[in-house]
């Protein structure tokens, strides 16, 4: 039987992955799972100087940093262990399995549907790269399915930083 001991919930701050994050959450407290959100933060090339994007990385570090601890401080306030971790990496999928081997992850729940537009266009689903070169299962949660699961407590920390 399959019991999952850590579990990996990918934050991109869209109402999709907080909603994945809402049946990660759910398993992580059937199982006694402890929980890992994870945010990877783009890095900015050094040669973007003129457009002022190197001092904006840091902001968005620590805004990200802000935003997923207020996230597992309130998971904890449910009696869950959650922690939180920031990447760098230009590859969300990439930075996403990294962390995944790093931390022994035993599941990974990820919505479909995350942060969209032109960067989808060029660089494809996270998601998608997520489910095939995963090391272990991966949930892959429609919006639909990750709604039923919904909790507005942590939807509401995220959204008020």
């Amino acid at each position: 039987m399959f019991l999952p001991k850590r579990i990996l919930s990918p934050i991109d701050f869209s109402d999709s992955s907080l909603e994945a994050l809402y049946a990660a959450r759910d398993l992580a407290a059937h199982y006694s799972s402890d929980l890992l959100l994870v945010h990877a933060v783009p890095v900015i090339p050094d040669d973007t100087s003129i457009l002022h994007e190197a001092a904006d990385e840091e902001t968005l570090i620590e805004a990200a940093r802000r935003r997923l601890t207020e996230l597992a401080e309130k998971l904890k306030a449910q009696g869950l262990r959650a922690s939180a971790t920031i990447g760098l990496a230009n590859d969300a999928a990439s930075e996403i399995l990294r962390v995944a081997e790093a931390e022994g992850i035993d599941l990974i729940v990820i919505a479909t549907h995350g942060v969209t537009g032109l960067r989808h266009l060029a660089f494809g689903s996270v998601a998608e790269k997520v489910v095939r070169t995963a090391g272990c299962p991966v949930l892959f949660l429609r919006n639909s399915a990750a709604t039923r699961s919904g909790d507005a407590n942590v939807k509401s920390a995220a959204t008020s930083a």
